[in-house]
């Protein structure tokens, strides 16, 4: 009997977390995030990963992907993320199956390092002893004291010297609040910490570049998604013309995306989501994607599924700690990491894997499939 550890089982739960206060952003307005959570089992060990998406993904799991992964080899996870990406091409990739694959292939990694007994981190091979964060949220529902209170709780109790806000409320059509939100920022962070901004694609080419020097005015230093990551060859005008960085890249499901967006020359910062582009595989190649091109790569969002991998990349920037999925993660799971000045420390701890674990008193309340 061989003794090569293979998958044998494979689960998914379904968890929906009301907000704590009516949320939007440019182009978007939610009162809930759902997480798709995924485990993989071998032997008396079990990996967990995840993902924001539609319930629909843990179908995609139960029908496409569980079958494809079990029975294979539990240490081969790039050969089981190949294989996954085959199993849904009639299904289409982008989206909600990516989405899927994510979170199996999240699972794996956390699998093969506990079945290893190491933190992920060490399995990968760390590129820097820390990760830092950026305080992300900023809704453009939020009062000016809600805005202030969010902010203030990023840069003085939790010490991260950057933030960022959402803009372009309204598809655009707010532009004098927006202004005047990101002046009520920069005067409540002060002049030390960074801002940045993130306008989901809801500004016109012309506004965006408009937008751009007043933005500019205020020390902005990060215009994220100022149009459609749609369409690369704009994003890529209003990067030779604004006066600040533009980043862009969390809509991508598939390396050829992120290939596209650099050819482009549209970022000077790809922005990459481990729990859409296929999982840590697939992130992992995209930062070498942005790393032979002289640019650099942030995690966008789900701090703690990219926590490990980011540490493993030279040319990290940083990891965004969106305000919804640190609740989220805090609510669901123990294990979770807090940041200590502006950084996290994944694998400092010892714990094997993703060092996470679902707490099932906390999260059955939540569980909706």
């Amino acid at each position: 009997m061989s003794d090569i550890p293979v998958v044998d089982r494979v689960g998914t739960a379904v968890f929906t977390v009301p907000t704590d206060a009516p949320e939007a952003d440019g182009t978007l307005d939610w009162d809930s995030t759902t997480l798709v959570l995924a485990t993989v089992g071998c032997g008396s060990v079990t990996g967990l990963g995840y993902t924001y998406a539609p319930a629909a993904a843990a179908r995609v799991i139960d029908d496409l992907l569980s079958g494809v992964v079990t029975g294979s080899p539990a240490l081969d996870v790039p050969r089981m993320n190949e294989t996954m990406h085959r199993a849904v091409r009639n299904a289409g990739l982008p989206g909600v199956a990516a989405q899927a694959i994510a979170a199996v292939d999240i699972a794996l990694w956390d699998c093969k390092a506990r079945l290893l007994d190491l933190p992920l981190v060490r399995l990968l091979g760390s590129a820097r002893d820390d990760v830092p964060v950026y305080g992300s949220g900023g809704f453009t529902t939020y009062d000016d004291d809600q805005q202030e209170r969010q902010l203030r709780g990023w840069v003085e109790e939790d010490g991260i010297p950057r933030v960022k806000i959402k803009i372009a409320e309204s598809w655009g059509r707010r532009e004098e609040r927006d202004r005047r939100r990101v002046a009520q920022a920069r005067a409540v962070i002060g002049d030390t910490t960074e801002l940045y901004v993130d306008a989901n694609g809801g500004y016109g080419a012309k506004q965006a570049l408009r937008v751009s020097g007043a933005l500019a005015d205020e020390g902005v230093t990060w215009f994220e998604e100022p149009v459609s990551s749609d369409h690369l060859i704009t994003l890529a005008t209003i990067r030779d013309q604004a006066p600040l960085e533009v980043a862009a890249g969390e809509y991508g499901y598939s390396l050829p995306y992120f290939e596209h967006m650099l050819a482009a020359g549209a970022v000077d910062c790809l922005q990459a989501d481990v729990t859409r582009c296929g999982g840590i595989t697939v992130w992992l190649r995209a930062a070498a994607l942005a790393q032979a091109r002289g640019i650099d790569i942030s995690g966008h969002c789900a701090p703690h599924a990219h926590a490990h991998a980011a540490a493993a990349v030279p040319n990290l920037r940083h990891l965004e700690w969106f305000h919804d999925h640190v609740r989220i993660e805090r609510i669901l799971f123990d294990g979770v990491l807090a940041p200590d000045g502006g950084i996290i420390t994944p694998g400092a701890g010892g714990t094997p894997g993703l060092a996470l674990t679902l707490n099932a008193e906390r999260a059955q309340p939540y569980r909706v499939a």
